[in-house]
């Protein structure tokens, strides 16, 4: 399936309530929303055929229209709270657009406001992937700082220990089995996937590798202050 002949629907959910960070999805970062970036990422890229924004938030709505996608509906209560589980909200706006729309999407990219720095390709790259896989969904990934075969570890009781084991101790990091992390820049489902998962990564998941300063998520202030850095770097070497 190529990005010629696929149809993809992009859900960006924002809600208004956020407990790390009050305000995050609407924060100002380098003078722009937060959600801008996620925003115009998706409208820059080529295999997204529609986006669709859910919020429970006017403040949001609003934001999210003065950067060219329209809000027609408003996420019910239900699924805007600490403690809703955000594939419903995912589901809930991919069909209303097909409902009210009229684009029924072969697969569906969620993209979290809070990785601003995620590029096109990023999408595009997961997209593709269903092309050349036998999966049922994929999600972007980075290599891990930490191993839990070497430097992870969890309580057992009073005392430590690693939180997976290798066949054989390992005395450097370097010879554990490569790792990564999970960066909610991009979920992409195939729609019908999307409407029978039960939790993430039940199924046939595939995951596309992506830099690390791409996969940053600002879930703390020290995070939000980090992307700050990045971007002004990025700013001043454009300038320079």
């Amino acid at each position: 399936m190529s990005q010629n002949d696929c149809r993809v629907l992009a859900t960006i959910c924002a809600r208004g309530g956020s407990k790390g960070i009050p305000g995050k999805n609407i924060r100002s970062l380098l003078g722009k929303p937060l959600l801008a970036y996620t925003i115009e990422c998706a409208r820059a890229c080529p295999a997204v055929g529609h986006i669709v924004i859910s919020t429970d938030s006017d403040e949001i709505a609003t934001i999210a229209e003065a950067c060219g996608v329209p809000v027609p509906f408003r996420r019910p209560t239900a699924m805007a709270t600490d403690f809703a589980a955000k594939i419903h909200a995912i589901r809930h706006a991919t069909k209303y657009v097909e409902r009210h729309k009229g684009f029924s999407p072969e697969i569906v990219v969620d993209l979290d406001v809070g990785v601003p720095l995620r590029a096109p390709e990023d999408i595009t790259a997961c997209v593709e992937y269903f092309s050349a896989h036998d999966v049922e969904a994929v999600v972007t990934v980075y290599e891990a700082e930490r191993s839990p075969y070497f430097n992870m570890v969890e309580f057992n009781d009073d005392c430590i220990q690693l939180v997976k084991q290798a066949a054989v101790p390992l005395a450097r990091r370097q010879d554990a089995p490569p790792v990564y992390s999970v960066s909610p820049s991009v979920f992409a489902f195939r729609r019908d996937r999307l409407m029978s998962v039960t939790h993430l990564y039940a199924g046939r998941w595939g995951a596309c590798v992506v830099p690390r300063e791409r996969a940053i998520d600002i879930d703390h202030e020290l995070d939000f202050q980090f992307v700050e850095f990045l971007l002004t770097r990025e700013r001043n070497r454009g300038s320079a």
